[in-house]
């Protein structure tokens, strides 16, 4: 449920026991839910909670816990910054959790987690949240007949810690290997069984190139569900490593110069129960619609990538030839080019085909990124665009591909500068976001690529 209007509070049932069950080899009994993590995304990108008894959800649910608006302004590292409409110590909203996405935990037994949403005392919807904002958008986009489908790839890097503190790979060689499968087999197994305990649909889990690195695709949802659904998945799988005596880490960049994590966005728009990434008379296949969604998308992505790869790591990993796709261009099938369509297999193109954003990673707030996203592909549609010629190889050996903005910097200018997303964000979200990039920028001007990947690979 959307607790949408606390003047009229909607309450769960008396608090029961949540039945889930243990992901061990051997059966075991049922075990109850006695803690709930109750949580939210920052504009740094860090999975912040709050956490209450179970007994009091009903309470919660209705009413919310406090929460400090201030939080909208902290940086990766705890510090705090402030912009023009939001900082400071004075003020308070409340958090209140989605029941309808509220998932046991398989790999913490006793805990459960649900993601909130922010209010102000006066129960109206709090203007700087993230997730209320990808609500927003996904419900312009349906008064206008349109709904999407959305997923984010998760990648990551998972190992142990040597006795000086150094990060030590889980494996090295062969890159996509089946003997990096069987190094972590047991490990991946109770995360697939932990996923599938909490409602996820995996659609695989491979290696993938760089030293420990793997990677899990779920099934596409609507906006909101695929940015809860990336938060759950990423803590699930830290928790489950760590029962296996293992660390993980989402950062961009891990070892500077090596390939580093994406969080790569999937998207369809549909109408009418039609995918208009397919069956159209447009580029490769595209409708009309739909290619101007996605020319809205790419018209958009300097100042989307303040969004979706806001900090100096992901820079670190935005460089040519790592299929990180750094090109502003498109293409079929093309790993080089941040937008690549994906039409799918004959047969099956009308319910798979989409466009997948490359340039994005988990450094980002993905409720901002699905937002922002759906915000740019309607302003495409609304200013009738079409996609420029597409580009099928390299895009570095074709003249006039322009690359997307190279610093951090650069990307909060074309996001300063882009009247489609601060229109779509408020005024009170942009503010403290471009807060937050430019006191992130100024706290990493002096750090080596060195120390930049380090500090990333603790925090993200």
């Amino acid at each position: 449920m959307h607790l949408s209007d606390l003047t009229e509070p909607t309450r769960v049932p008396a608090a029961e026991p949540l039945g889930v069950s243990a992901v061990t080899d051997s059966a075991a009994p049922a075990a109850t839910i006695d803690v709930v993590a109750l949580g939210w995304v920052d504009n740094a990108g860090i999975t912040r909670v709050k956490t209450i008894p179970y007994a009091r959800l009903d309470a919660v649910a209705a009413h919310g816990v406090g929460f400090a608006p201030v939080f909208d302004v902290f940086l990766a590292d705890d510090s705090i910054t402030a912009g023009d409409l939001v900082g400071g110590p004075a003020g308070d909203l409340r958090l209140i959790p989605d029941l309808s996405a509220l998932r046991p935990l398989a790999a913490l037994p006793g805990w459960a987690w649900a993601p909130g949403d922010r209010y102000t005392q006066d129960g109206v919807p709090y203007a700087g949240c993230q997730r209320t904002f990808a609500r927003r958008m996904t419900e312009r986009a349906g008064r206008r007949g349109l709904t999407l489908r959305m997923g984010f790839e998760v990648e990551w890097i998972t190992g142990t810690q040597d006795a000086a503190g150094h990060f030590v790979p889980a494996f090295h060689k062969a890159a996509y290997g089946m003997t990096r499968v069987i190094r972590v087999a047991a490990q991946l197994r109770e995360l697939i069984r932990a996923l599938a305990a909490q409602e996820v649909t995996v659609l695989q889990v491979h290696p993938e190139y760089a030293a420990g690195q793997l990677e899990v695709s779920v099934a596409a949802q609507d906006p909101v569900g695929a940015a809860d659904t990336t938060v759950l998945v990423r803590e699930t799988i830290r928790a489950v490593a760590a029962r296996h005596g293992h660390t993980v880490t989402f950062a961009p960049c891990v070892v500077p110069g090596e390939v580093g994590n994406g969080a790569h966005l999937h998207f369809s728009p549909w109408r009418d129960g039609a995918n208009l990434c397919q069956g159209g008379a447009g580029p490769r296949g595209l409708t009309e619609e739909g290619e101007a969604f996605l020319a809205g998308v790419l018209r958009e992505l300097p100042a989307l990538l303040a969004i979706g790869a806001p900090g100096a790591a992901g820079h670190l990993r935005l460089v040519p030839d790592q299929w990180a796709g750094v090109y502003r261009c498109w293409g079929l099938e093309n790993r080089e080019a941040a937008l690549r369509l994906i039409t799918g297999m004959a047969g099956e193109r009308q319910h798979t085909a989409n466009a997948e954003l490359k340039c994005f990673d988990a450094t980002a707030n993905p409720y901002l990124v699905v937002g922002s996203v759906i915000a740019a592909g309607l302003a495409g549609i609304d200013d009738g665009l079409q996609l420029p010629a597409e580009v099928p190889g390299d895009p570095s050996a074709t003249a006039d591909v322009p690359r997307l903005p190279d610093s951090p910097a650069a990307a909060l200018a074309a996001l300063t500068a882009s009247e489609v997303l601060r229109e779509a964000l408020g005024e009170t979200l942009f503010d403290a976001i471009t807060a937050v990039r430019r006191a992130e920028i100024a706290r990493t001007a002096k750090m080596t690529p060195l120390e930049i990947a380090t500090e990333s690979r603790h925090l993200y």
